[in-house]
């Protein structure tokens, strides 16, 4: 484990981690995440968003080294009665120079265990083919469930083909 690394739930956003997130959204974009945004992304757009995000249904995580927000995931529970066995992993987030270091495994293992505890058995997520992220799900179990072509929009206009995942826990 990252020495100095804590990674913690979080119920209620406080003005600094407000502003931490906010800068987090706006680097990873900038860096060319593909979670939902696209570059740039104001500081104010990313605050409005993260103001936003919690809700009963939302399962929040950031990862804190030294003290600052360097990486945060999601866990959506799905809320219908046929699916309420089901969660999505959402936005999982890793600063970029803090990457390559085992924190979005150590951050997809707080979600995966929350999932359990809260009775989910079936994971989902998505994500951009050919971005990095795709070896990370994998290499955690996940499976490729399919691909659907020119589903995401990049900052140049082109549209990328998104790859779905399952993990059954």
């Amino acid at each position: 484990m990252l020495n100095g690394l804590k990674v913690e739930e979080v119920a209620e956003l406080m003005p600094n981690d407000l502003k931490e997130l906010a800068q987090l959204l706006v680097e990873v974009v900038a860096d060319g995440a593909s979670i939902g945004f696209l570059p740039p992304v104001t500081q104010e757009e990313a605050i409005q968003y993260w103001t936003n995000v919690l809700s009963p249904d939302v399962i929040l995580w950031v990862a804190r080294l030294n003290g600052m927000i360097v990486g945060s995931i999601q866990l959506h529970l799905c809320t219908r009665q046929n699916g309420n066995h089901r969660a999505e992993i959402a936005k999982l987030m890793v600063h970029p120079q803090a990457r390559r270091k085992g924190m979005g495994r150590i951050l997809m293992q707080f979600a995966e265990e929350k999932a359990k505890s809260e009775n989910r058995r079936l994971l989902v997520l998505d994500t951009r083919a050919g971005d990095p992220s795709n070896a990370l799900y994998r290499s955690c179990g996940y499976v490729e469930a399919g691909r659907i072509p020119h589903y995401a929009r990049s900052a140049d206009g082109d549209l990328h083909e998104t790859v779905f995942y399952y993990k059954q826990i």
